[in-house]
């Protein structure tokens, strides 16, 4: 799927508005237009464990007729208008501005003014949006239309967003020091990449409580559906150089869920120093996200770079209680990129640091899953990573976790040790000399921790392990260009087999670990390919 698309594809599992209503109403929620209703945490936990006890009620997907037939451009020309922000005529740090339903968001969402503990809604009026360019006459839209979403905006630049809400589940946000989009998270993850159709929650209403003037966090509200679960969340936005998102999540499923992906994170990766299969595009990398960065439990730091697979990956890294994991961009150097168009060096980097679960305490048992899927362009959001936990789900269960996410450039946590910096790869073998056999060369290079402060000449050591196959050529050296240490190795797989290869690799002196651990995933090519690669 396109990824300017996925978000407006997912859209449709909604409802329309006029269908929305009904529905609300069954959920005990007030009907639209109705005089303000006493509101807090408790009682949006109460409505998701009453919708869960309930037959999921789709509505066929609606619009009006002059926003369905929208163009692209036409539908981005369908501008909110800034005088009409909510809390514009506020003394806040913070407005929201509204999306318009059109084009692919077809599932309008009700959305609520919390003051004083009581819930005013905020209803739907055309004069909110600029129509001129669209070609759409707003009269039409009068008691037809309504929002698809909004974003969020800060006081120390009201031109830009620091945080969007738009189809489905889905959200995404900016770091204050480059405030670039980029990979994005959702709610909830249900049935990702299993034989059988994905749920993809939807967010229906949101509550935003009014900040006080001097307040610098946003605290709102959100209620989810989806066929399999519904669900309440409570998020406290902290703009900065690295934004914070403080979550308390409540789920309710109606049924067993097989795969259930707690904070999953969006993303793209399409080529890199690593993994350049099938590239013939002139920049030299593109991708939202170069690796899965994870720090276990039991206090160990994995880096996983990403790939582009020719089929579709899924790998499980399990843990328990977890400490943190993120898709991060780590290559923040433009002239690996070369691009002056989407600027992928600016892209934020996005970590997850769980708080409780279920039980309390931290998440428990269960496995960081990192999905990877083939993509042949940068249109596609190929990468998903979550937290799954070990125990099933089942109907009439309330799950409760709280975690934090952190949006840009430097993330709260990070190893003491030395990191990946970069990992090549390529044909193995000896230069100058006749292959004898296929085998595949990998270059990953380290720095930081004690590397730059190690005479020149320390007994550091790579240890690589390896699921199958034979290790060669296994040598680390110090490289002053950029203060650490370079590891080489080759893999030659077994010469019968194309199952895939896991593969770690860490620094030691004298039996202690310099580096963090790196992990990775190598598919070996096709036989034929092999021979091919040989002459």
């Amino acid at each position: 799927m396109r990824r300017r698309q996925i978000i407006q594809s997912l859209a449709l599992l909604g409802a329309a508005q006029a269908a929305n209503r009904g529905f609300f109403a069954r959920a005990q929620m007030p009907a639209a237009g109705s005089s303000p209703q006493p509101f807090d945490f408790a009682w949006i936990k109460g409505q998701a464990r009453w919708l869960s006890g309930r037959p999921y009620a789709p509505a066929p997907a609606t619009v009006p007729q002059p926003l369905a037939k929208l163009g692209y451009d036409q539908y981005q020309s369908l501008r909110f208008r800034p005088d009409h922000a909510l809390w514009a005529d506020q003394n806040s740090a913070f407005r929201l501005q509204f999306f318009h339903v059109g084009r692919g968001f077809t599932t309008p969402v009700r959305l609520f003014e919390v003051v004083d503990g009581i819930a005013h809604e905020i209803l739907y009026d055309p004069a909110m949006f600029n129509f001129t360019e669209s070609g759409i006459d707003p009269a039409l839209m009068q008691g037809q239309a309504g929002f698809a979403g909004f974003r969020v905006q800060f006081v120390t630049n009201w031109q830009a967003d620091i945080a969007a809400f738009l189809g489905a589940a889905y959200f995404r946000a900016v770091g204050g020091d480059t405030r670039q989009y980029g990979l994005s998270t959702r709610a909830l993850a249900v049935d990702t990449a299993l034989d059988k159709k994905e749920d993809f929650p939807v967010f229906t209403a949101f509550w935003f409580e009014r900040p006080a003037a001097d307040a610098g966090t946003l605290l709102m509200y959100a209620l989810m559906d989806s066929p399999n679960v519904t669900g309440a969340l409570r998020m406290q936005i902290a703009p900065g150089g690295t934004q914070v998102m403080d979550i308390d999540a409540a789920f309710y499923p109606r049924k067993a869920i097989e795969r259930l992906g707690i904070s999953p994170l969006t993303s793209m990766y399409y080529y890199a120093k690593n993994d350049r299969r099938g590239v013939i595009d002139w920049r030299p990398e593109i991708h939202d996200s170069d690796g899965l960065s994870l720090w276990t439990g039991a206090g160990e730091w994995l880096w996983r770079p990403l790939t582009n697979p020719a089929q579709l990956h899924v790998n499980s890294y399990l843990d328990e209680n977890p400490r943190g994991f993120g898709l991060l961009q780590r290559d923040r150097n433009f002239d690996h990129y070369q691009d002056d168009g989407v600027y992928y060096d600016r892209r934020p980097s996005l970590w997850v640091e769980p708080k409780a679960g279920p039980a309390g305490g931290g998440w428990g048992k269960g496995a960081v899953q990192l999905v990877e899927i083939p993509t042949i362009d940068e249109t596609s959001d190929n990468i998903v990573a979550f937290w799954n936990p070990a125990e099933k789900t089942h109907a009439g269960q309330e799950l409760l976790f709280s975690y934090k996410l952190y949006w840009g450039t430097k993330m709260p946590y990070g190893s003491t040790l030395a990191q990946v910096i970069a990992t090549r790869t390529g044909i193995g073998g000896t230069i100058g000399q006749r292959r004898t056999f296929f085998s595949w060369h990998f270059v990953v290079d380290f720095a930081g921790g004690e590397l730059g402060a190690l005479a020149k000449d320390a007994p550091v050591e790579a240890i690589v392990t390896t699921s199958s196959g034979e290790i060669s050529h296994l040598t680390a050296h110090y490289l002053a260009e950029f203060s650490g240490y370079r590891a080489l190795f080759d893999i030659q797989p077994l010469a019968d087999s194309e199952k895939p290869v896991d593969l770690r690799l860490y620094l030691r002196i004298q039996g202690r670990p310099l580096s963090e651990t790196w992990i990775y995933q190598y598919t070996p090519p096709p036989l034929r390919e092999r021979k091919q690669l040989l002459t």
